[in-house]
């Protein structure tokens, strides 16, 4: 059993972390559009469309680097169902309910805009995620005004969120199936139960299967960052700071935070911005994003939350305010790492589209990340 200081300090870690994290992606982000509507535009799409053996320089970002983005979030799934703020089933109500309702409104409000449009229905799932370091960031930027209660309750709904997108990504944007491919990856996890069962505590053979998985998914169709997640989950963990597991996340959390997150935003958020006027801004799959991320994510976490404690089905996070509650629903529609990789997954082999969703993304996020500021800045503090 983790003693509650150990928990608390943890948490306490991971927050931190996170909040560093996420202004150091909101400053990549940023250097990318700087960059992307520059004089050194055409370097930067010539570097990211290189060759590096099998893959260019973008596809090994998004498919191998943000493998060990996703192998993190399984961690972090795993030690908060084990052991964290997600260990018991009345912890997990609210951030399951909030997290759920989340992500359907905003496909909905996305569906809504962008459905009579032939070919758009495919990006349902871009609005539907949360970007937790860039949210994080924010709430940091808030310091004491933001109660500790709020950003357990928004890393909760933020993890839970992961689990769905990881579903989403698996499920919707799988075209076609290798199943050699898929047997040996079920091979290698079996093999991964294996040591898990035969209680080996070393890493390194954890990290060997996890390695040959990521190329037996790559194979199999099915998106490879999903390997990360599945290794997440075999991965031992035990009482007491000397777990594999949290010996791994200790490990891969700053790699992740200051470095392929930061990179991911960088090679994904420049978009130019020439030429582009109100007609293409508010274009249905644009506007679609940024209603879902905007409108859906507020009004899904926000109504949800409210029917919840009404009902007595939870309790409101301790210490805070409707007011500050709806602020962290604003703060959810900080969408960026999540809604910007799925873009890509929806319209594969559409620039225009990809570039289109991007667009979508970076406003809907932008508007909810300044209101949900604004509106936790000059809440009352209770």
């Amino acid at each position: 059993m983790i003693q509650p200081s150990r928990a608390s300090s943890a948490l306490r870690d991971f927050l931190h972390g996170e909040a560093s994290g996420g202004i150091v992606l909101m400053g990549a982000a940023a250097l990318a559009m700087i960059v992307a509507n520059s004089p050194l535009a055409g370097a930067y799409a010539q570097v990211l469309g290189a060759s590096l053996g099998p893959l260019s320089v973008h596809h090994w970002m998004n498919d191998g680097l943000m493998a060990l983005f996703f192998l993190l979030v399984g961690l972090e799934i795993k030690r908060e169902f084990v052991e964290g703020a997600l260990s018991s089933w009345t912890a997990r109500r609210l951030p399951v309910i909030a997290a759920a309702a989340g992500m359907i409104v905003p496909a909905l409000v996305y569906l809504l805009f962008a459905a009579s449009t032939p070919g758009l229905a495919r990006g349902w799932a871009i609005p539907a995620a949360t970007d937790i370091a860039f949210a994080i960031g924010v709430l940091a930027l808030l310091g004491s005004r933001a109660p500790a209660s709020l950003k357990l309750f928004l890393t909760t709904v933020a993890i839970v969120d992961d689990m769905g997108a990881v579903a989403i990504i698996a499920l919707a944007y799988t075209a076609s199936l290798n199943l050699g491919a898929l047997a040996a990856a079920a091979v290698i996890l079996t093999l991964m139960a294996g040591l898990n069962r035969a209680g080996v505590r070393a890493l390194a053979p954890y990290l060997l299967c996890a390695a040959a998985l990521w190329y037996a998914v790559l194979l199999s169709g099915v998106h490879a960052t999903i390997a990360g997640v599945l290794a997440a989950l075999l991965i031992p963990i035990r009482s007491g700071p000397e777990s594999p597991l949290h010996r791994l996340e200790h490990a891969l959390h700053p790699w992740s935070a200051y470095l392929i997150v930061p990179l991911f935003g960088f090679a994904n958020a420049g978009v130019p911005l020439g030429g582009m006027g109100l007609a293409q801004l508010f274009a249905p799959l644009p506007l679609g994003i940024a209603a879902g991320l905007f409108l859906g994510k507020q009004i899904g976490i926000y109504a949800s939350v409210r029917l919840a404690v009404k009902c007595g089905l939870a309790a409101r996070p301790a210490g805070a305010s409707w007011r500050q509650v709806y602020g962290v629903a604003l703060l959810c529609g900080i969408g960026f790492t999540m809604s910007l990789f799925i873009g890509g997954l929806a319209f594969p082999g559409d620039p225009a589209r990809i570039e289109a969703a991007k667009v979508g993304v970076l406003l809907g996020s932008i508007l909810s990340a300044l209101a949900g500021y604004a509106v936790l800045r000059f809440a009352p503090r209770r």
